[in-house]
């Protein structure tokens, strides 16, 4: 079976809420509410991916020294498994900006159970409600 590796991020702002962006249209499980992230690219570790993706989805910049693994998701996703690597970020440079289109909001841990998300996303919000 194919293993996709999927990165994300828990960004963490100094009220402790967190980032989360909506699926936009056209793409696959579009308007569900995600974490910011996205597929590594061949001979990228999860963390330059993560960075990369911060950089190209929202207009942020981070280090690497600055992503914290959190845990992660395992889920069937079609013909392939999708492993999801989440990490915890609390210092980046920038204002996250909706890049690629969809919706951004900064959400209460607790607000996390309200809203739609994909599938390998849900298992992750008891553990961030825990760590928060």
């Amino acid at each position: 079976m194919d293993i996709l590796i999927v990165v994300a991020v828990a960004l963490i702002d100094g009220e402790g809420r967190l980032l989360v962006q909506q699926r936009p249209v056209g793409k696959s499980m579009a308007g569900l509410w995600e974490f910011p992230g996205g597929k590594l690219e061949t001979g990228e570790t999860p963390e330059l991916a993560l960075v990369r993706e911060l950089k190209e989805e929202l207009g942020i910049d981070t280090e690497t020294a600055c992503l914290a693994p959190a845990t992660f998701a395992s889920d069937r996703l079609g013909d392939r498994h999708l492993l999801l690597l989440l990490y915890v970020c609390r210092k980046w440079r920038g204002i996250p900006r909706a890049l690629e289109g969809g919706a951004l909001k900064w959400v209460r841990p607790i607000e996390l159970h309200g809203l739609d998300m994909p599938p390998a996303d849900r298992p992750l919000v008891g553990l961030l409600e825990a760590l928060l």
